[in-house]
């Protein structure tokens, strides 16, 4: 087991369960397998009792909107559950959907936000992508519940095209926020498209990233996103590199422009803060890079007042390259890469060591 993995299982075991049994994320949410972000649970034949739960391609639909309540999964406006087949408490066992009976075992979960695992409760089984296998139609199941297990992580997020207002509690913008741009924005959703179509969270107003991480926004080199845009002159040097498993952008600039307090060193953004929450809080993460408008679910950003780096991963490693535990470290530690200004560059590379 990593020490990633090792450590988000110590920090789960001092969760009371009552605490975890729901996202950090409110109000329908998608479910994807850490294996593959553009893939997301299914109920296969719609509404109807007995409905496999399967692997399909994400589209958003019905079919594939879970509801975190109550200490069920729903669906269709809270009137059908996840459901374990016959309530078989058996490696292996399918899920299927099924009419919610309030109190109902077979319908009974909580999702740990710090390990990504929905587990049948007080059962010690965990749902499970049968044989790894990514294959539309492939009919997930239960597991004995291992923490570190790939197999058992599932990512929880929003389609593009239907960003809510807001996605966390406490959120002081909002992710649903059109096109265009404003100086005023209250944004908190980043799109990484390239090196000259990408995005970053910075202080809506002067304050440094320490004090104001929590209300971050974002900034974007293009005016298509709704959010603020770079002012000119901003940025002195960008480079972008696409690994198999990330994206990665960095750079030096002047941030200052973007309500840095000049000298200030900088802080650490990401998508999980000490609560769980973002930080900041509500933050998304969206581009073209992997797929057309797949969410990135692990993601950092170190931002101080003359140096930016971002990176967003995808794919089972995804917790390891984009980790968040030197956050006092800034770029050039956690993401070592050509800062050098004057130059303007998009490349492709390897993974490096994880963070």
């Amino acid at each position: 087991m990593s020490r990633i993995a090792l450590l988000v299982a110590l920090v789960a075991s001092f969760i009371p369960q009552s605490l975890a049994q729901t996202p950090t994320y409110k109000g329908a949410l998608t479910l994807s397998p850490i294996a593959g972000n553009s893939k997301c649970l299914s109920s296969q034949n719609g509404n109807a009792n007995g409905s496999p739960v399967v692997i399909a391609d994400c589209t958003g639909g019905a079919e594939q909107l879970f509801t975190f309540q109550n200490g069920q999964v729903t669906m269709y406006g809270g009137k059908m559950c996840l459901d374990v087949t016959d309530g078989v408490n058996a490696d292996g066992t399918k899920l299927q959907i099924w009419q919610c009976y309030a109190g109902a075992p077979n319908q009974a979960w909580y999702y740990n936000f710090w390990d990504n695992s929905l587990s049948w409760t007080n059962k010690g089984k965990c749902l499970d992508l049968t044989n790894w296998s990514l294959s539309n139609g492939n009919r997930v199941q239960i597991w004995g519940c291992s923490p570190g297990n790939p197999n058992q992580f599932w990512n929880v997020g929003y389609m593009a095209s239907n960003l809510p207002a807001q996605s966390q509690n406490g959120q002081t913008g909002t992710n649903n926020c059109g096109t265009g741009s404003s100086a005023s924005s209250k944004c908190q959703t980043l799109w990484l498209n390239s090196y000259d179509d990408f995005c970053l969270f910075g202080p809506p107003k002067t304050a440094s990233i320490g004090d104001i991480e929590r209300e971050a926004v974002a900034y974007c080199t293009k005016g298509t996103h709704g959010t603020r845009v770079f002012p000119p002159g901003t940025f002195k040097g960008v480079h972008w590199v696409k690994t198999p498993d990330y994206v990665q952008i960095t750079g030096q600039g002047d941030f200052t422009k973007i309500h840095v307090p000049k000298g200030d060193e900088g802080g650490e953004l990401d998508n999980h803060g000490a609560d769980g929450n973002g930080n900041p809080i509500g933050g998304l993460i969206y581009g073209n890079v992997f797929g057309n408008n797949q969410q990135f679910h692990e993601w950092t950003e170190f931002l101080s007042y003359k140096e930016f780096c971002i990176r967003a991963c995808v794919g089972p490693n995804a917790p390891n390259n984009c980790n968040h535990i030197y956050d006092e470290m800034g770029c050039q530690w956690n993401m070592p890469a050509n800062y050098n200004t004057g130059v303007f560059e998009s490349c492709e590379g390897d993974d490096s060591l994880p963070m």
